[in-house]
Order: C-alpha cells, then structure tokens, then sequence
C-alpha cells in the first residue's frame, strides 16, 4: 500500500470518528457507533475480535440558569451530575478547613480558590484519589448543601484544555453540582448569605459500553498489547484525544493482516479514558488478572498527529536491551523522537502491573502537557491533524513488532 493511499485510509477513519460519528463519549449512542465501526474494520483485515462489555452512564445536558437579586451568571451542569432546581442561601469555602466548619444544611455552596485549584479525582477512582480529594468529598456528602457551584480557573494536566474546568466529573458523586468561571465566582461572592437560585437541567440514564480486543498470532504465547482509547469527552470532536490513536491501530492492523508470528499480538480500542470511572480499563484489567506477566511489551497511542512538531515515544519499565531494539527502528523514521515521560495515558496501567511499556504521542502536546488549551475543547478537531504522522507511526510500529 502506498503512501498516499494509506494517508486516505487515514483520513477516512479520522472523518468517521470526528465528524460522521457526533460524540463518542461513554454511554452514548455515537460511542456505541465508533466502537462497531472499529471492531468491523479491524474484523475485516482478518484479526479475531471480542467485546468487553460494562455498564456506564448516558448523561444529557442542557444547560444552566443561575441568578442572585437579578443579577445573571454563567454556569454549566457537572459532567454526569444530577440535575435541580434550587432557591437557597449562599455560602462559599474556599479551604478544606472553613469546608470542616461549615454547616451547609439546606443551603448551596459556592467552591472557589484554593480548594477549587484543581479537579477532585472521582470517590471510586482507583488510580489516582490524594487524601485530601477524598476528604472533600466526604465532607461535602455530609454538609447537608442542595447543591455546589465550583468556580474553577485552568488546570491544562489534569482537566484539559477547559476554561473553566468542571471540579466533579463524577458519576457516583449524587449531590448536584455545576461550575462557572474563577471570575464569575468572585462575582457570586457579594451574595453570601443571600437567596440563590439555581437549575441545573441535566440527567443520568443507565446505558452499555464495551473496549474491542483483536488478536493474531500464537495463542496463549508471549503478548504485544497496542492500545488507544476510543472514547472522548461531550462537547469535542477528539481528534488527536483520540481519534488519531484508533486511527493508527486501524492502520497497523491493515499492516499486520498476514501476520503468522510467535508472539501473539493483541490490539485495544479502550473505552473510558476520558469517563469519571475509567470503566473499560478496569474491565480489561479485570479480565487479564494473572495474565499480564505473559504481556512482553505493552504500547500505548494518545496525543498522536498534531500538527506542529515531531512525533515522541518514551519509555516505562523497558529493559535496556528492548530499548536499544525500539531506537534502531524509531531512527529509521523521520519526525520521530524520544519524548519526555508522561502519566496521563493507559500505559500507566500496564506499568502499573510491571509490564514494560511504549507511549507515543506529539512532542509539542506532552511539552506542553501544563498550558496547552486544546484537549476536551471543540478546538481539538481534524484542522490540527496531519495524518501522515500518523502512516508514519503505523509504519514504525509493525517494523517494532516484527522485529522483537
């Protein structure tokens, strides 16, 4: 396959992902799409696929209205929070310590400043939950508040792109919640301890997901793991977070249709990255307990095909031997480089297990990781792709493959 016939391969899956598809976030219809798309295409080059189902949340927005003695403000309904409807008094923590004191029975509470500087991991987010996270939320489930606004600035490492960033992204969190803007907030402080009201027009259904596995090779012999996830965030195209990492599995699969080897390969579309509970990652991880040790090299896709810059890989828990084998084939491909180390990907899980990992992003996205304002917006769309990045680091990893 030619080069401009693979780059047109390329575009096609980006174009079905971002913009034929509308939304691929957990639960919803257009996750389901991409998922079945994904597991017939990769089907179609002879790989032998299997379904990991879960179950997850649908949630639906539409909007919010929060006013204080005629005065209008700007808010927006919390990832995969309940709705409501709420005219209450207003009161505002700023520090865990006024959040200990404060008795919030039947009044909604402003979050702002200093406990507001960066996203509450989710209360069943195994990976990754500070002491303090939990505190918050375990004081703020027992406040007795109707509801939270959170006044948030940016935080580009943990919540994206996103200005404002919503401080829950918690499906298991119950007590509503919207959030508004730092500035907003200093605003809404001139109300404490007046009426408030709040509708925060959102809700949750039960819904289905699933990750798509597809194998090839010896079975039941030493595994290669390629991953990316195929999720994104509501209100984002997800192009390179990340429909350019499905696009290049896609493209090695294409590549690897007649592979016969030793190892047996096995590719991922992940689903839940980009959801408060991660629930395919944890399905994976439940299905392979006991398993990982047989995984010989894991590699993980986010971030790929910006733009500007070269290409970046960078290495987890990789002996010296494999690392000097991955290198001499990297080299042979311009635009790709050793990048710096970066957490914020599936790969974390395999290192996690003691699995000897390779994470490929864009060089300029994992430089810029702390200010970048591009990821969970709408600017993260197809204008900022250039796919032949993405034949290029189809090509790199088959040569990988073959060679170890």
């Amino acid at each position: 396959m030619g080069k401009g016939s693979s780059e047109e391969k390329c575009l096609k899956y980006l174009n079905i992902l971002c913009n034929e598809i509308t939304g691929r976030s957990v639960g919803s219809r257009g996750n389901r799409q991409a998922t079945e798309f994904f597991e017939n295409e990769i089907s179609s080059f002879g790989w032998k696929t299997f379904r990991q189902e879960f179950d997850a949340i649908d949630w639906k927005e539409d909007g919010a209205v929060l006013t204080a003695c005629g005065s209008e403000f700007c808010a927006f309904p919390s990832p995969y929070s309940n709705g409501c409807e709420v005219e209450a008094e207003l009161s505002a923590v700023s520090t865990v310590g006024e959040l200990e004191k404060l008795d919030g029975r039947g009044k909604i509470i402003l979050l702002h400043g200093e406990i507001a500087k960066e996203q509450i991991m989710p209360k069943n987010f195994v990976f990754y939950n500070p002491e303090e996270h939990k505190k918050i939320v375990s004081l703020l489930e027992k406040s007795g508040a109707e509801t939270l606004i959170c006044a948030t600035g940016r935080n580009s490492s943990l919540a994206g792109g996103l200005y404002p960033f919503p401080l829950i992204e918690d499906g298991d969190f119950d007590l509503p919640s919207v959030f508004t803007t730092d500035a907003e907030g200093e605003r809404l402080l001139n109300f404490r301890g007046r009426e408030v009201y709040l509708h925060s027009n959102c809700r949750r259904a039960a819904s289905k997901g699933y990750n798509i596995s597809a194998r090839k090779g010896a079975e039941g012999s030493s595994r290669i793991v390629v991953t990316a996830h195929i999720d994104a965030k509501q209100g984002t195209p997800g192009a390179i977070d990340n429909a350019t990492g499905v696009a290049v599995l896609l493209l090695l699969a294409s590549l690897l249709k007649d592979y016969k080897g030793e190892k047996e390969i096995e590719i991922v579309a992940f689903n839940g990255e980009d959801y408060y509970a991660v629930p395919g990652q944890m399905k994976y991880i439940e299905k392979n307990l006991g398993q990982f040790e047989k995984i010989s090299l894991e590699i993980n896709i986010d971030g790929a095909g910006y733009i500007e810059g070269d290409s970046a890989y960078s290495f987890y828990n990789v002996p010296e031997e494999l690392i000097r084998k991955a290198e001499s084939v990297f080299s042979g491909f311009e635009g790709l480089r050793r990048g710096v180390s970066w957490p914020q990907g599936d790969h974390s899980i395999f290192v996690q297990f003691g699995c000897p990992a390779v994470a490929l992003s864009s060089k300029w996205l994992t430089d810029n990781m702390d200010k970048q304002d591009i990821t969970h917006t709408k600017k993260d769309n197809l204008e900022i792709v250039d796919p032949g990045k993405l034949v290029t680091l189809s090509e790199a990893l088959m040569k990988l493959i073959m060679a170890i």
